[in-house]
């Protein structure tokens, strides 16, 4: 039996009923993925979920089509904004930079960072990231007879925040990933308990929980502040003549040396309309971009690993491609569009395991989505989670099949069946760079080890990002030349 809301012109937005008086609260609190995708199943594709008790209530509307995502993120994004409490903890811990700036201070910022995330200027880090990929695969050379297990969630874990840092500050690599190893678990843990809770208490306060919070927080930042320091004394300031960038890092290049890593180009960030960033800003740029860059990156590689572990025969056909394209190269930016069945197989990892599975919004005007009226002041949601298995654009939702993403099979599907960089002017500005870091790594690997499925099925959670609750073993042999 479904609970119904009654919304502006007595229009019922359905939804599961729940316990007498707590409605949903341990379902989401235990398994919000499994429960929006039950919800979505049962009652279609605008439902109403709500959970806590009187006085604490909490609700939130899924939208999970494809056309209700379209209009939530793009043609109608005026009217959803990141004002929900989930995005508040985040700015609150990792500062106002691109994930949660809004309005003129978003655009702002976006006008600054947008030249150092063009095409050209990512395909430029494709050499920092095969040399972090080869860092990587001596390690697992150290093995006996070259052999061994690993668990690929840590493995690509420590890969892309290696890779992040490196883009980020150059010779300043190894002090920020030892800091950021130890306090971002801590502060993300710590953000996720009070963006789902009804009723948390003020971040001043000295309770364990917060004091833990603070002192990892004040870690990062002094490592972040010192870096900033270091980069502004050695003379990366905004140029006087009003161009967006001081330096320019040529394609193919390894950021080593300051001047060419991503912070001092940020630093150096300026115009004549927007000015430049202050230390401060620029904090919150390295914070959110560490947080971004690395999280949702290393939650791709590892399932798109773990899937090919578990199909040797698309592991196959993926080295196969590898070989005849690279090789025995070093894959370089322009090696990525040469891959196309090895990026239908990372699409088909980001479908079934998407790194943001949930993406909020809070509605600022009443709207109607799917011929259902969601009013103005309520929590949305939009779950690629649910739209990725959705039975109308995915037959056998759950089956891996990367022949889903041939250039016919996606022209043919609507455009937001698949969105795992979000959409509309608030997608990811580090799409690209997600999706060459990506391919270089997974051919880089491929090329070298045939892998062996361990542990079979990885448990996930939402979090900040989607988080897996388990290793994700697998069994490494080297290929034979």
């Amino acid at each position: 039996m479904a609970n119904r809301t009654v919304g502006t012109g007595g229009r019922e937005v359905p939804g599961p009923a729940g316990l007498p008086l707590l409605g949903s609260m341990f379902d989401l609190r235990n398994d919000s993925l499994g429960t929006f995708l039950a919800a979505r199943r049962a009652h279609g594709d605008v439902v109403r979920v709500w959970g806590g008790p009187p006085g604490m209530r909490v609700e939130v509307y899924g939208v999970f089509s494809a056309a209700g995502a379209q209009q939530v993120l793009a043609t109608g994004s005026a009217d959803f904004r990141k004002d929900n409490v989930f995005y508040e903890e985040v700015r609150e811990s990792f500062g106002n930079g691109l994930l949660t700036a809004q309005d003129d201070d978003y655009l702002r910022q976006r006008r600054l960072v947008q030249p150092l995330f063009t095409r050209r200027r990512v395909d430029g880090y494709a050499a920092a990231v095969a040399a972090e990929t080869e860092r990587m695969l001596a390690g697992w050379a150290q093995a006996p007879d070259g052999t061994g297990r690993v668990d690929l969630v840590a493995e690509m874990t420590r890969f892309t925040l290696r890779t992040v840092a490196r883009i980020l500050f150059g010779t300043d690599v190894e002090a920020a990933i030892a800091v950021v190893e130890r306090c971002f678990p801590v502060i993300g843990d710590y953000v996720l308990r009070r963006g789902y809770a009804p009723l948390s208490l003020p971040r001043h306060w000295p309770t364990p929980d917060n004091r833990r919070a603070a002192s990892a927080t004040a870690e990062l930042y002094a490592v972040c502040d010192r870096i900033i320091a270091a980069r502004r004394a050695a003379g990366a300031t905004a140029p006087e003549d009003g161009t967006a960038l001081k330096a320019e890092t040529a394609p193919g290049t390894v950021p080593e040396a300051q001047g060419d890593d991503l912070l001092t180009l940020l630093a150096a960030a300026g115009n004549a309309e927007d000015g430049s960033f202050d230390a401060a800003e620029l904090r919150d740029q390295v914070l959110i971009f560490l947080l971004a860059g690395h999280e949702t990156t290393a939650t791709s590689l590892a399932f798109a690993l773990h899937l090919l572990a578990k199909h040797p025969e698309q592991q196959a056909r993926a080295r196969e491609e590898v070989r005849r394209v690279l090789g025995d190269r070093t894959p370089g930016a322009a090696d990525a569009d040469a891959l196309p069945y090895l990026t239908q197989v990372l699409k088909e990892a980001m479908r079934l395991y998407p790194a943001a599975p949930v993406i909020g919004r809070r509605a600022v005007a009443d709207a109607e989505i799917d011929g259902q009226l969601v009013p103005a002041g309520a929590d949305v949601i939009v779950a690629p989670w649910v739209t990725h298995r959705h039975p109308r654009y995915w037959p056998d939702p759950e089956r891996f099949d990367p022949d889903r993403f041939t250039p016919e099979a996606e022209k043919a599907r609507e455009r937001y069946a698949w969105f795992p960089f979000g959409g509309g002017p608030r997608a990811c500005i580090g799409q690209h760079f997600s999706m060459l870091e990506s391919v270089v790594a997974l051919a880089m690997v491929l090329r070298a080890y045939e892998l062996e499925a361990v542990t079979q099925e990885v448990p996930v959670g939402a979090g900040i990002t989607l988080r897996p609750l388990g290793p994700a073993h697998c069994r490494l042999r080297p290929v034979k030349p």
